[in-house]
Formats: structure tokens, C-alpha cells, sequence
């Protein structure tokens, strides 16, 4: 019998991650992965189509060897601030003999969908069908069979870039792969940690990633808003830094090793040790100090979030609450935070249903996208973020004032 295969690629600002399953009767199975450091990627764009190639290349390698086997195509993510999405609705007659819905008659209706007018500039990335209407009865999540004079679809279509979809392509394709399908990170993220009892009653999904954060909202089990903000792990990284005076590696180990997203999760407020740079000796710090840099810009972050959220209209549909993901949601406090920000029951979402192999290796928040791009994603077919100027904040906080306090904080240490 052959042997199914299916790969996904994680083109992300802080690393690519490959995965190579096996379709068997019993669902996927995890044969090979890998995780390798991102270079020539930020916000979810190609910067350097080089160096992104030399990455999938060792990525794809790796988990090939692992699997044991050579694939040559593979799913890709697709993120960045280009991505931006809009709701159309479209019908068409059902004009068979006996007035039955026919495959006919959905691709008839994707196909008219792409007529519609979008800039020059843009591309159609997905169609998703958010629900069916037939003769006026709506609702309808599967048409096909039901009998009717006119069929109707609402769908939200997905736009991305045409240049920043090329050189992921031509990235791809140096490296010696072809791209099966581009996948939107936020809906295969929601493939692979969402449960369906949550998708029916509402959730929203936010995938804190490096260099972007994705949002998915989704609602009596279709996609009803996505989007892309250019705010995540690296910024929180990038403002320690700037505050403490230190170099991106250190910066980035304390916060991971001590640092907080909620000054009121600290379990216990103990000194951490900056070690010096050139005549300047170790100093040393409270955590909180620490978390204070760090929940300033996670707090921005969820504000943004939440302002999208009451502007898509969807707030009140959210019964199933938060979902986090993404090497992001790592970051101790993170959940309590999100908690307090939304006023919505929150979790950390961890990839599902990956079956034997390698799978206890990737069922990590961090994994989550690429773990969705090796699911099947069903009803797919092939803008600029808020500036935080513009968007209302939580609380009274004051991004570019609270950060001033931690640096004449630090100078006069």
C-alpha cells in the first residue's frame, strides 16, 4: 500500500519549524521534525530570500532524516501585517432538472468569488465558507443534496500580498521544495488546538509567535475574523533591552527564566543579576522590576486584541473564552493577564490529536502552527494593524512613560 505523506513548514521571525506525518487509517502520525533558527524572515515577511532558503532547507532536511523519507512538498504558513481579510456574500441559481445542490453548484460559487474586485497589489489566499443559504433558509453548514432554486454563501476571503507570497514562493523553491498550499498561521493554529465544542460555542484564538501575533475568531464552528499584528515575543525582548542596557541574548534569557507577563502572578519577588558589559560592573534587580517592562508592552498587546474583538462585533458570541499559543503564552502569567485584560476564561493551548511517532516531542504551545499545517484544513480554497496611538488602552497605563520610569530607574543604579 502507499504510504501517505504530508509536510508543514513555520516560516516564523524566531524560527522555522518542519513536520513530516504519515496519513494512516487511524489518523496522523508525527515521523520527523525539526526546529531550526530563523534568518532573513520579520513580521512574517521574507527580508532575505537566501538566507530563508539555507533555512528551510536545513529544517526540511533534518525532519526528512529523521522520517526517514524524502518529501519534496510541503504546506506553508503565511503570516505577517499584509494579511487582511473581508466578508462577501454571493449566490448563485441552482438550475439542474431536479433543483439539487451539486459539487457543480459550490464551485460555482468559489469561482464567483474570485471575480470579486480587490486591489492589484493583493491575491486571494483563502475562501471560507461561513455558512450556506438556500431559498432563504440559512444556517446551512453542508448544502450539498438539499434541493432549492438559489444557493447562497456567505465567506470570509483572505488577502495577502502578492509580493510578500512570491518570495515566500521563490524562498521555497530555492531550497529544492514546491508549496502545496499556503495556509493562513492563525487557521492552522486553530486546527490544531481548538476543541470542537469550543469552535461551536465561540472562542478567540491568539498565537503569540516572535515577530507576530495571530487572532482568530470562531464562532458556531466557522472563521468569523483573522488578523495579523505586528506585536509580539521579540518586542517584549527588544524592551528589555532597551531598558536594561543589555544585549538581545541576555535580554531574552531573563525573560524567559524570570520574567513575568502579571506583576501579581510573581511567586516570589527575588534579585536577578545583569551581568556587566564593557567597564560596567553586574547589577542587580527585582523581578518585578523585570516584569514591569515586560507586562507594559503584553498589556498594549491585549489591548489591541481586545479593541479588535469589540470592533469585529463578536465580543459578546465569546462563551467558550481565550485560547493562547504560540512560544509566547509561554511566559509565566501570561494566562492570568489575558484573563484580566479580556474578562474572559482563558487557556494555554497545546496541539491535539497528533497521534504516535514524534508527537509527545511536538505538543508544545510553540508548535502549534505547524502542527495545524499538517491537518487537513476543510472549507479552504486557494490591512494594516491599529496604531497603538489610536487604540483606547486597558487600564490608564502609559506605554512610553512606564518605560521611562524603568530606565531612570536602571541609570541611577
Amino acid at each position: 500500500m502507499k504510504k501517505n505523506y504530508i509536510a508543514g513548514l513555520d516560516l516564523g521571525t524566531t524560527k522555522v519549524g518542519a513536520v513530516i506525518a504519515e496519513q494512516t487509517e487511524d489518523g496522523l502520525e508525527v515521523r520527523g521534525f525539526s526546529v531550526v533558527k530563523s534568518e532573513g524572515l520579520s513580521k512574517g515577511l521574507v527580508s532575505n530570500i537566501s538566507k530563508t532558503a539555507e533555512a528551510v532547507k536545513r529544517a526540511m532536511e533534518i525532519a526528512s532524516n529523521r522520517a526517514d523519507i524524502i518529501i519534496k512538498e510541503v504546506n506553508v504558513g503565511v503570516a505577517g501585517e499584509h494579511i487582511t481579510s473581508l466578508r462577501h456574500r454571493n449566490y448563485v441559481t441552482i438550475n439542474n432538472p431536479d433543483q439539487e445542490v451539486t459539487q457543480h453548484d459550490l464551485d460555482r460559487l468559489r469561482e464567483d468569488v474570485k471575480l470579486i474586485r480587490i486591489p492589484s497589489d493583493r491575491q486571494i489566499l483563502h475562501i471560507i465558507p461561513e455558512e450556506f443559504i438556500i431559498d432563504g433558509q440559512d444556517k446551512i453548514s453542508d448544502p450539498l443534496g438539499m434541493c432549492g432554486s438559489k444557493l447562497e454563501a456567505v465567506n470570509h476571503v483572505v488577502l495577502a500580498s502578492v509580493p510578500a507570497i512570491q518570495n515566500i514562493k521563490r524562498s521555497v523553491e530555492r531550497a529544492g521544495y514546491t508549496i502545496r498550499e499556503f495556509i493562513l498561521q492563525p487557521i492552522a493554529s486553530s486546527v490544531s488546538v481548538l476543541e470542537e465544542n469550543e469552535k461551536d460555542l465561540g472562542v478567540v484564538l491568539i498565537d503569540i509567535g516572535g515577530g507576530t501575533t495571530d487572532l482568530a475568531i470562531i464562532h458556531d464552528k466557522s472563521i468569523k475574523y483573522t488578523k495579523v499584528i505586528g506585536v509580539a515575543g521579540n518586542q517584549v525582548t527588544n524592551d528589555i533591552r532597551e531598558s536594561l542596557g543589555i544585549v538581545s541574548e541576555v535580554a531574552e534569557k531573563l525573560k524567559i527564566e524570570f520574567g513575568y507577563a502579571h506583576e501579581e502572578s510573581i511567586i516570589k519577588d527575588e534579585d536577578i543579576f545583569i551581568p556587566g558589559v564593557g567597564a560596567r560592573s553586574e547589577v542587580k534587580i527585582p523581578v518585578s522590576l523585570l516584569t514591569q517592562i515586560i507586562s507594559v508592552r503584553m498589556r498594549e498587546l491585549f489591548a489591541i486584541i481586545d479593541n479588535d474583538i469589540r470592533q469585529s462585533g463578536l465580543k459578546s458570541k465569546i462563551k467558550a473564552g481565550i485560547v493562547l499559543t504560540g512560544g509566547g503564552s509561554m511566559l509565566k502569567g501570561c494566562k492570568e493577564l489575558a484573563e484580566e485584560i479580556f474578562g474572559l476564561p482563558t487557556r494555554i493551548g497545546l496541539p491535539l490529536d497528533l497521534g504516535k511517532g514524534f508527537s509527545d516531542e511536538i505538543e508544545r504551545p510553540e508548535f502549534a502552527t505547524v502542527a495545524g499545517l499538517i491537518k487537513g484544513i476543510p472549507g479552504i480554497g486557494s490591512g494594516e494593524s491599529p496604531s497603538i496611538s489610536k487604540i483606547k488602552k486597558t487600564g490608564n497605563i502609559n506605554f512610553k512613560a512606564a518605560l521611562k520610569k524603568v530606565k531612570d530607574f536602571f541609570d541611577e543604579l
